[in-house]
C-alpha cells in the first residue's frame, strides 16, 4: 500500500506447501524453484492460490508463518494483503449502485456533502468514478496518514481539505489511498454501518470466506507474522498498528490461499459464486474496464508482449503477454502480495509474502501465469534483480557546510501541519532529535538551516532521508519547518507553535502595569479571564500571546512582539515593542506591578483598582449550598472555598477579578444602588454560578 509499484504489475510471486490436491501439470516441479528463490531473497514464507475456469487447481504455502518457532504456512494462514484490498472496497461501491442507484458520476459532493476538497472546484466536481480510479487530482501525500496524524477514519476524511493537489481533476493518474477511506466514510454513512461490517456481510459471508479479517488477525489460530530484512536479518514488523486502523478499507485485510481462492473464482466468473451475483455484471463490466490511464508502458525489445497501463475500479489492467490482464498488488507493514486474473481465460492467481516491500511476489506470479498460458520462458527472477539493483549512493554536498542561523536550542519546539500533524524538535547532547507524530526522528545538520531527517523506526531504512529546512520570521525568530514528504507538490511546512511551557510558572500579572510610551501610557493588563492585553493609546487593544520567556508576540500584528525585561531580583522595570521596521524600548512608570486593568465592558482599561476598595469585597457568600470565604491577606484579595486551595483574585476591572493560576475563570461582584456587595458570579468556561452575600 505504501509502495505502489509500476512496472510490470504482472510480476508477483507464490507459494506452495503439501496438500492433498492433485497438481496440475502446468505447475509440477515448481517446489524446489519456489525454495530456491525463497531463501535467495530471504523470504520467510508465501502463501498461494491458483484458480482455472471455476476449478482450485491449487492452495498453500511454503516456508514459515512463524520464522523463530518454524511454524509452516498452511492454505488457511492469513496474510496481510494491502492494497489488493481496495477491490473489495470498490466492489461495496457495486453493492451501492445497485442498493441506492448511486450515479458513479454524480458529484460525491451530493451524496456525501462533508467531504472537501482543497479548494471549491474539486469539491463541487470530484464523482465517486475519480476516487475510485485515482484521478482526483491528489498526489499520494502517504505521510500524513501513515505518520498517524490524521486519526480515526472520520478524522481522515475531514482533513483531505488540508492535501494540496498536483494536478487539475482527471488529468492524470495519482494514486492516492485516501481516496477508498473516503469512500468507504461514503459507504458507512449511507448504510450505516462499519465499512468492517459491510465487508462481512456483503463479501465475505457470501464467498464463506471464513478465515479472513479486516484489520487485525493476531486473534486468528494460523496467521503469520510480518517481517522486514534489514542487513540481512529478519526483524518481525506489525501490519497495521491501532493508529492506522482507519486506513483499513485502502489496504487493511487480511486473508488466507483458501479464501482468496474464492475471492478469485468470484472474479473468473463475471461476478457470480456458487452460482449466486456477488456484484452486478455492469459494475464487473466497469470495474475491469480501463477507466484512467496509468501509464504509457509501451512495449519494449525486452517485454514486447507487456503493454499499456490503466487503472479500472480498484483493478489495473494490462496487455500480459496477449492476454487481458486484471490485477492490484498490496504492500503494507511486513507483507507483499498481489491478485490477479485473465478474464478471458479464466485464470486467476493470488501470491503473498510476509517479507516488507518484497520483490518476490511479482516474480513467482509471472512464472506461474507464463505457465498457466503456455507462454515462452522468460527469466524473471533475472529482471526483477536487474531492475531492484543497488545504485551508487550521491557523491554528497562537496559544498563547505555553513553554520545554521541560531544555536541548536532555538529550533526546538513544536511544529504543526493541519493534515501532516505535529513534529517535535528537541535539543539534546548529541545535538537535535525529535518525532513526527507517532515516529522517532534522527536528525543530523546539512547546510545553514537545512538538516536531514531520518525516521529511526523499523519499516525504514535509510533510503527515506529527506532534507528540512527552517524558516526564519521577520523577527529573526524561526518561524517553520519546511519538508519534503509530498515531491509533486510545494514542501508540507510545519508552522511553529507558541509554546507556554517556559511561561507556566510565571505570574502573568509580572507584566502588567503602565509603561512610557513616547510621553503617552501603554498599559499591560489581564482580562477577567486571564488573557494578557496592551492598550497603547490611539490604537486598538492587542492581545499577546506567549512565545518564550518572558515574550509575547502581538495578536494579529505579524511580526511585532513585546520582550520584557528583567533585573537582577526578577522584577520586570522596561520592555522593547519589537517591530519589522525597528525596536522601541518603553520603561515601566513605578517600581510595584499594578495587579491588572481591563474587562469586557468599555470603561477605562487603564484605570486601576486602589487597594483600599478590596474590603467591600470581604465576607462569606452561599454558591450553591457551599460557604465560600473572601478574605484579604497582606492587602491581597483571597477566596476560600471547603475542600480547595485557598485562590488569589487579581484585579481586572471594576467590580471584577480573575483567579491566579486558573485559565478562563473569573469573579464579577454585583452590587446594589448604593454600590454595596450583595453577591457575585463565578465565571467558567462551562457556564455560571452566582453567590449571595450572607
Amino acid at each position: 500500500m505504501m509502495k505502489q509499484i509500476i512496472a510490470p504489475f504482472f510480476l508477483v510471486c507464490i507459494t506452495i506447501v503439501a496438500n492433498a490436491q492433485q497438481r496440475d501439470h502446468r505447475l509440477a516441479g515448481l517446489d524446489s524453484m519456489i525454495n530456491s528463490i525463497l531463501t535467495e531473497w530471504n523470504v520467510p514464507g508465501v502463501s498461494i492460490a491458483v484458480v482455472e475456469k471455476n476449478k482450485v487447481l491449487f492452495t498453500g504455502g511454503f516456508g514459515y508463518r512463524d520464522y523463530e518457532n518454524k511454524k509452516p504456512v498452511t492454505g488457511n494462514t492469513l496474510f496481510a494483503i494491502g492494497s489488493c484490498t481496495k477491490a473489495f472496497t470498490a466492489s461495496l461501491i457495486g453493492n451501492l449502485v445497485k442498493d441506492f442507484s448511486l450515479d458513479l458520476d454524480a458529484p460525491i459532493s451530493s451524496y456525501y456533502p462533508a467531504l472537501k476538497f482543497y479548494n471549491s472546484e474539486l469539491t463541487s466536481n470530484v464523482t465517486v468514478r475519480d476516487l475510485l480510479c485515482h484521478r482526483t487530482g491528489l498526489p499520494r501525500h502517504d505521510y500524513a496518514w501513515y505518520s498517524g496524524a490524521m486519526g480515526n477514519r472520520d478524522s481522515m476524511v475531514r482533513l483531505i481539505k488540508y492535501l494540496e493537489p498536483s494536478a487539475p481533476l482527471r488529468q492524470t493518474f495519482q494514486y492516492n489511498n485516501l481516496n477508498y477511506v473516503a469512500l468507504a466514510r461514503l459507504l458507512e454513512i449511507t448504510y450505516q454501518k462499519s465499512w468492517e461490517q459491510l465487508i462481512e456481510e456483503k463479501l465475505f459471508a457470501p464467498l464463506s470466506m471464513k478465515s479472513s479479517s479486516t484489520g487485525q488477525m493476531s486473534n486468528a489460530s494460523d496467521y503469520s507474522i510480518g517481517y522486514i530484512n534489514k542487513n540481512g536479518h529478519l526483524q518481525e514488523l506489525d501490519f497495521l498498528p491501532s493508529a492506522l486502523s482507519g486506513i483499513a478499507p485502502a489496504g487493511g485485510i487480511a486473508s488466507s490461499a483458501n479464501d482468496m481462492a474464492k475471492w478469485l473464482l468470484m472474479w473468473t466468473n463475471q461476478g457470480a459464486f456458487d452460482g449466486k451475483e456477488i456484484i452486478t455484471a455492469e459494475f464487473y463490466k466497469q470495474a475491469i474496464s480501463s477507466q484512467m490511464i496509468a501509464s504509457a508502458n509501451l512495449p519494449s525489445k525486452l517485454m514486447s508482449d507487456y503493454y499499456f497501463f490503466n487503472y479500472g475500479l480498484g483493478w489495473y489492467t494490462v496487455n500480459y503477454r496477449g492476454h487481458y490482464g486484471v490485477g492490484h498488488g498490496g504492500n503494507i507493514n511486513g507483507f507483499s502480495s498481489f491478485v490477479s486474473f485473465l478474464p478471458i481465460d479464466s485464470i486467476g492467481i493470488f501470491i503473498s509474502v510476509n517479507q516488507h516491500n518484497s520483490e518476490v511476489p511479482r516474480i513467482l506470479h509471472n512464472i506461474i501465469a507464463d505457465r498457466m498460458i503456455g507462454a515462452s520462458y522468460r527469466d524473471w527472477n533475472s529482471i526483477m534483480k536487474m531492475q531492484t539493483r543497488t545504485l551508487p549512493l550521491n557523491a554528497g554536498n562537496t559544498v563547505k557546510a555553513t553554520k545554521p542561523s541560531h544555536s541548536f536550542t532555538d529550533f526546538a519546539g513544536t511544529y504543526t501541519n493541519n493534515a501532516y500533524g505535529r513534529i517535535v524538535i528537541k535539543d539534546s547532547k548529541d545535538g537535535l532529535t525529535g518525532t513526527f507524530n507517532r515516529w522517532n526522528l534522527k536528525i543530523k545538520h546539512l547546510q545553514y538551516n537545512y538538516f536531514t531527517f531520518f525516521i529511526d523506526e523499523q519499516a525504514f531504512d535509510g533510503s527515506e532521508a529527506m532534507n528540512g529546512q527552517f524558516t526564519i520570521g521577520a523577527d529573526g525568530a524561526i518561524a517553520s519547518l519546511q519538508m519534503p514528504f509530498e515531491s509533486s507538490v510545494k514542501d508540507i511546512e510545519f508552522k511553529r507553535q507558541v509554546s507556554t511551557s517556559q511561561i507556566i510558572k510565571v505570574d502573568l500579572t509580572d507584566y502588567c502595569g503602565d509603561y512610557d510610551f513616547n510621553g503617552s501610557v501603554a498599559t499591560i493588563y489581564l482580562t477577567s479571564n486571564s488573557i494578557l492585553k496592551a492598550k497603547v493609546p490611539g490604537q486598538p487593544e492587542f492581545e499577546l500571546q506567549p512565545i518564550g520567556q518572558d515574550e509575547f508576540a502581538v495578536k494579529g500584528a505579524k511580526g511585532v512582539k513585546i520582550k520584557f525585561e528583567r533585573d537582577d531580583k526578577g522584577n520586570i522595570p522596561a520592555c522593547v515593542f519589537v517591530q519589522p521596521n525597528g525596536s522601541l524600548s518603553v520603561k515601566r512608570i513605578g517600581n510595584t506591578k499594578v495587579g491588572t486593568s481591563g474587562n469586557s465592558s468599555n470603561e477605562d482599561k487603564s484605570a486601576s483598582v486602589g487597594k483600599n476598595d478590596f474590603t467591600k469585597y470581604v465576607g462569606e457568600y452561599n454558591m450553591g449550598g457551599q460557604q465560600v470565604k473572601v478574605y484579604l491577606k497582606q492587602e491581597i484579595l483571597m477566596a476560600k472555598i471547603p475542600g480547595q486551595p485557598d485562590y488569589t483574585l487579581i484585579p481586572a476591572g471594576k467590580d471584577a477579578f480573575a483567579i491566579k493560576g486558573v485559565k478562563g475563570y473569573g469573579v464579577l461582584f454585583e452590587t446594589d444602588k448604593n454600590d454595596n456587595v450583595i453577591g457575585f458570579t463565578l465565571q467558567q468556561p462551562n457556564g455560571n454560578i452566582k453567590a449571595e452575600k450572607k
